[in-house]
């Protein structure tokens, strides 16, 4: 163990050498100044872009084999060993397909759609920490970055359902408009508690207050917000189209929704953008709730890093190969009937613990808790929070399940008084 935790220190410690050389040798070719800042600038996009790709083929291939495994079957085999190499074949593919636009499409609509959907997604990784001063761009308010560059896919999926000038691809579109724009609203709830942790809407900030450092809790906060993390997560499944809500895509309804006509490349970069975009929410309820990057124990920074971030696509995963499609009304009611007003009361209780609370004594509060007592008062008031949202939930369905029988049983009734009386004439 100790072996491969220096051998860990070793690749860390390359890794931050050969990323500060390059910064000195460009700042020592072009001195300071703005054209040392783009150049930088560009370096970094074309890391992230790269970042990104590898990160959907990756997760193309492990989302295949694991689901294979979940439906007792083997997955890819045939591309390389142990199939490693079908996303690149997936690539090469793309490449080599004919490139068709609909003959009633609106041209540029269609043909834009793909390429900012594919932005939008490059473009969140901008702010994400992957180590310690490792980001693309370390912004004050990356958690606010974060949220609205997020629902910009929603303006490129409706260009394509609209572009393509077909009902199934515009059916599509509007699901994706219901869908996406009410579950933001409480993954933007379920942020907010974790801002009023931590007292900061930078990342790094966020992750620092997770850690031993100064004025940190030293817990990560899934222990101080479960139901804000349960949330937002359900709401992240949902804000990316993936299985059980993956309504705007639905095969055996729509055919396949807002891109059905779309291929090539341009299919890809729909792809492209959903798995990015599926890594970026993993990645964010890493760094909201998990700590990020940070650890209990010395291993490289980017190792936690992608621990936590696949650990959390892999509930994708399981629940891709586990559950089917809900109905359109039920993914409504469950947003606007359970999670928003859950949403609100959770904050409502956070911040009455915050005041009632706090664990330090500069701090404004009633009573100077230590960090693990406090994480213990939210974890509880949390878990009450959300065992009594379930319980109402649980009964007002039953009602409606009662209801719904007891009107089915009067319909019945009156058709069998109906009959009687036809048989009697």
């Amino acid at each position: 163990m100790d072996n491969i935790l220096e051998v860990l220190k070793f690749i860390n410690n390359l890794m931050a050498f050969v990323f500060d050389e390059i910064g000195k040798f460009i700042t020592g070719l072009l001195g300071k100044g703005p054209g040392t800042e783009l150049v930088l600038m560009i370096l970094a996009a074309i890391g992230l872009i790269t970042f990104g790709a590898v990160t959907m083929m990756a997760l193309t291939w492990f989302e295949r084999k694991i689901v294979a495994r979940i439906q007792d079957r083997i997955g890819p085999n045939q591309a390389g060993p142990f199939g490693l190499m079908l996303p690149l074949a997936d690539g090469v593919k793309m490449l080599t397909k004919e490139d068709i636009t609909p003959a009633n499409a609106d041209r540029w609509v269609y043909l834009i759609a793909p390429i900012m959907i594919a932005a939008f997604a490059m473009t969140s990784l901008a702010v994400i920490p992957f180590a310690p001063r490792v980001a693309g761009v370390n912004l004050d308010i990356g958690a606010f970055f974060y949220i609205a560059i997020g629902s910009g896919s929603t303006i490129a999926i409706l260009m394509a359902g609209w572009g393509s000038n077909n009902k199934y691809s515009l059916l599509g579109a509007f699901r994706t408009v219901a869908q996406l724009v009410g579950y933001e609203v409480p993954m933007l709830l379920n942020v907010l508690p974790v801002i009023m942790l931590s007292g900061s809407m930078s990342l790094f900030d966020i992750i620092a207050k997770q850690t031993d450092a100064p004025g940190g809790f030293g817990l990560p906060f899934i222990l101080f917000l479960p139901v804000s993390a349960l949330v937002f997560l359900i709401s992240g499944i949902a804000e990316v189209g993936r299985s059980p809500f993956d309504l705007m895509e639905a095969e055996s309804e729509i055919v396949a929704g807002f891109h059905v006509e779309y291929s090539g490349m341009k299919f890809a970069l729909f792809m492209m953008g959903e798995y990015v975009n599926a890594a970026v929410v993993s990645i964010m309820f890493s760094t909201f709730f998990l700590g990020g990057f940070a650890g209990p124990i010395f291993i490289p920074p980017y190792v936690w890093f992608l621990a936590k971030a696949f650990s959390i696509f892999f509930i994708f995963m399981w629940l891709r190969g586990t559950l089917p499609r809900v109905r359109v009304d039920q993914l409504v009611n469950l947003n606007w009937k359970f999670f928003v007003p859950l949403s609100i009361i959770n904050i409502i209780v956070v911040m009455v613990m915050s005041k009632l609370f706090v664990t330090f004594p500069a701090q404004p509060g009633l009573f100077v808790v230590s960090p693990l007592v406090y994480m213990a008062i939210m974890l509880v008031s949390g878990l009450g929070l959300l065992g009594l949202a379930l319980t109402l939930a649980s009964r007002s369905a039953r009602r409606e399940r009662l209801a719904i029988a007891q009107e089915a049983a009067e319909h019945r009734v009156a058709n069998q008084a109906f009959a009687t009386a036809q048989t009697g004439k």
